[in-house]
């Protein structure tokens, strides 16, 4: 039975005689456009901290945070520690009384439209709204398309005969003339030891989906002679995959080729299940972007840089191959971090950060890790890792969820992006920037990593 891991560190740390630091608002005199905003920082134990003469709880670290409601208008806060004061000013506009937002009607065009991708990766979406899990496939520049009316920033693109798609105006030209259909000439099936290899003929490129389903799903839109002009291929994940889990796929066009790789079952070492394996490690932030800053004035960029290098040493301590995004304090793209794990061939891709909140929120009333994924195929090694972390580092699990972020949205490899703990919450940034507990959360981290692949 395995012990749950109590980390002591974080209360073992010299009583630090702080001064007063206040880490957010980042600067003075500020505009927030919310009922309420906190304060974040440090200060010294030994003396009381009020703000506007309201007693403020400092964590035993010298860490603090404490909410505070604001009117329309000025809000003046005085913060005291001691003999020392600051004094802010927050301004929060009056709220807008001319009608709000409307949404915007569809209008059908009279006749259909072409029109052709212009950007690379321009996101095809199921709804028409810029935002959340709504992404149909990731189209390439050139791609021809369909289009029979606009919502807003968006054109409605036809998909086969029953099915429709949107895609942002940014993305697309229209074009003076145009054909409704491609033609599949057929498709080429190749046996690697890694992948499973589709290649498909077609005459020209044509939007597409893959769908995680199971059997897996390859659809191909506005394709002649298919049932509602749409060519379908499943693939079975059950017959061809242990225990039915995707491990990883990849589909493009190459010229009018679409190429779909799916990885293979990976062949594990019994004794060492991470021995040979391509891991990428992505500490997040870094350079100019220095993420969120916590209670006692540590950076996100640089304590996640501490985690990824012991959670690499970790890994390789176990046989892994691991690809760091950085190694030092440099700026990354987060395309850039993604294109590197799938230059490499990585079969996983774990990307670090320290939680925080919005304005309107209360960092007190919110601990804990929690693990973000995109696609199903990553939820269920989010799942062993989370259960892993929180069990042995005592954390509260803030659960696992979905969301379209940028380095989750990769299929290639599973993707999950970990949010260790609040960096704005005294208890959790305490802990977060000791090193025992960052040591204790690598070895969490490669437990749930193993755990997923031995099942």
């Amino acid at each position: 039975m395995k012990k749950v891991l109590i980390i002591f560190g974080y209360l073992a740390i010299a009583q630090i005689a702080y001064g007063l630091d206040i880490v957010y608002p980042n600067y003075n005199n500020v505009t927030i456009n919310a009922p309420s905003t906190f304060f974040i920082g440090s200060a010294d134990t030994n003396k009381a901290l009020t703000i506007n003469g309201s007693n403020v709880k400092v964590h035993p670290s010298g860490g603090f945070a404490y909410v505070v409601p604001l009117k329309n208008g000025q809000n003046t806060f005085k913060i005291k520690s001691g003999k020392e004061e600051l004094n802010y000013t927050i301004t929060k506009p009056a709220a807008n009384t001319s009608g709000g937002y409307r949404n915007p009607v569809f209008n059908e065009f009279d006749s259909l439209k072409y029109a052709i991708v212009i950007n690379e990766k321009s996101p095809l979406r199921s709804t028409p709204i810029d935002s959340g899990i709504n992404r149909i496939a990731h189209l390439q520049k050139n791609m021809p398309l369909i289009i029979d009316g606009e919502q807003g920033n968006f054109y409605r693109v036809i998909l086969g005969s029953n099915n429709y798609g949107w895609i942002g105006k940014v993305n697309v030209k229209i074009q003076d003339s145009g054909t409704s259909l491609s033609e599949l000439k057929g498709y080429d099936y190749i046996d690697t030891d890694e992948f499973f290899i589709f290649v498909y003929h077609f005459n020209r490129m044509t939007p597409y989906e893959l769908v995680e389903s199971n059997p897996f799903l390859m659809k191909f839109y506005n394709v002649k002679d298919y049932p509602d002009n749409t060519y379908v291929m499943d693939f079975p994940v059950e017959k061809s995959m242990k225990n039915g889990k995707l491990l990883g796929y990849s589909g493009q066009f190459s010229g009018t080729d679409f190429i779909l790789k799916i990885r293979k079952p990976i062949i594990i070492d019994e004794k060492y299940p991470l021995k040979h394996l391509k891991i990428a490690v992505d500490a997040g932030h870094g350079g100019s972007e220095k993420g969120t800053t916590g209670c006692l004035g540590d950076k996100e960029k640089d304590v996640m840089l501490e985690y990824a290098k012991l959670l690499e040493h970790e890994l390789k301590k176990r046989g892994a191959e691991v690809v760091m995004t950085r190694n030092g304090d440099d700026f990354k793209s987060l395309n850039e971090r993604v294109e590197l794990a799938n230059n490499e061939n990585s079969l996983v891709f774990i990307s670090l950060h320290g939680n925080a909140l919005p304005d309107g929120q209360d960092p007190n009333a919110n601990s804990g890790t929690s693990i973000y994924y995109y696609y199903n195929q990553a939820k269920p090694l989010a799942n062993d890792i989370i259960t892993e972390m929180t069990t042995q580092l005592g954390m509260k699990n803030d659960k696992v969820r979905q969301q379209s972020f940028a380095v989750v949205r990769n299929t290639n490899a599973l993707s999950i992006l970990i949010e260790i703990g609040y960096m704005i919450n005294p208890s959790d940034n305490a802990k977060m920037v000791t090193k025992e507990f960052q040591k204790a959360t690598a070895k969490a981290i490669a437990d749930g990593i193993e755990k997923f692949i031995k099942n």
